[in-house]
């Protein structure tokens, strides 16, 4: 008669246990991170707000030159010109016979090629018919990025505008001419000081973008 004979469990490889141990730490690793804006770029926005009026932002960013410019154009309404310079001075003029013009001054400077350091991988979406890898910074703004291109697709701020990208040209820069806000602006024109340093660092240069997208002069 055959004896049973009962064998010892086979150890565990230590090799394989750490690897179950660290996993998650593996996958949190593994998340994937904003692609930093080029250094200059020139998009067109579609921008809808939550009462749903519409814009359409002619956007130019020249991060070496320290200047940033959303020519906005509301639906059937008047163009709005919203000139930034990294000294924190932003002019919102026109260039119709109004002649209108408003200068802010903020604490901060333009958003930095690399803004959305730090920004919480929320997983990946469809928007606008793109797959896309979506982020959180700092409960203000989500960003959507196309995972095959690593172009943004849209991004959405916390107050419910929504902005979607309509083109994305890397390396495109507005002749200097253009960046010239228009003698009447220097003329007596009305000026604002806009306080956002009691806020945390993180959201200033947020900030200062998501009121640089005004409904009115």
């Amino acid at each position: 008669m055959k004896e049973n004979i009962s064998l010892p469990p086979k150890p565990t490889s230590i090799s394989f246990s750490l690897s179950l141990l660290f996993l998650p730490l593996l996958a949190a690793a593994t998340d994937p991170v904003p692609t930093p804006w080029p250094l200059q770029f020139h998009s067109i926005l579609l921008m809808n707000n939550t009462k749903g009026l519409l814009q359409v932002v002619d956007l130019w960013y020249d991060w070496p030159n320290g200047r940033n410019f959303n020519i906005i154009q509301h639906q059937l309404g008047k163009k709005l010109y919203d000139l930034e310079w990294d000294n924190g001075t932003s002019y919102y003029y026109t260039l119709d016979a109004n002649k209108e013009c408003k200068i802010r001054h903020f604490p901060v400077g333009i958003l930095r090629p690399n803004w959305l350091d730090g920004a919480k991988y929320l997983g990946q979406v469809y928007r606008d018919g793109f797959l896309c890898n979506v982020w959180e910074k700092v409960d203000f703004i989500w960003y959507y990025e196309d995972v095959a291109t690593k172009r943004p697709v849209s991004w959405a701020f916390f107050s419910g505008m929504i902005g979607h990208v309509m083109t994305f040209e890397v390396g495109q820069v507005l002749d200097d001419p253009n960046w010239q806000a228009p003698v009447y602006c220097f003329e007596g024109a009305k000026q604002e000081h806009k306080a956002v340093l009691e806020l945390p660092f993180e959201y200033r240069g947020l900030v200062r973008e998501f009121l640089s997208i005004p409904m009115v002069i």
